[in-house]
């Protein structure tokens, strides 16, 4: 069964950071290309963010450009969201999800809530 617990979300200031992990089960990870997925309340899921295989090419949302970073580590099996510079309009609930600029969460997620608030 392919699982995915994402964890790292809490509350913070506007400007401040945070850094999401998402840990993967029930498949070869290391196969395939991964995304963040977010959904903000009364929105619908958007996609946030994606990595290669290898970790060797990403891509990011212009409204994050700069301020996120992806990796991964393969060994680990973990996907990681390194946010900094954080806005109000990050606010979401966010998803790890399988593929290349996958934009829909999980089936089952559970996900992690970032809330930046003053």
């Amino acid at each position: 069964e392919v699982q995915f617990v994402e964890s790292g979300g809490g509350v913070v200031q506007p400007g401040g950071s945070l850094r999401l992990s998402c840990a993967a089960s029930g498949f070869t990870f290391s196969m395939y290309s991964m995304s963040w997925v977010r959904q903000a309340p009364g929105k619908g899921p958007e996609w946030v963010s994606s990595i290669t295989i290898g970790g060797s090419s990403t891509d990011y949302i212009d409204s994050v450009k700069g301020r996120f970073t992806i990796s991964r580590d393969n060994a680990k099996n973990t996907l990681y969201l390194q946010m900094n510079s954080l806005k109000p309009e990050d606010t979401a609930l966010y998803y790890c999800a399988r593929g290349w600029r996958s934009d829909t969460p999980p089936s089952g997620g559970q996900g992690t809530q970032v809330t930046v608030s003053s």
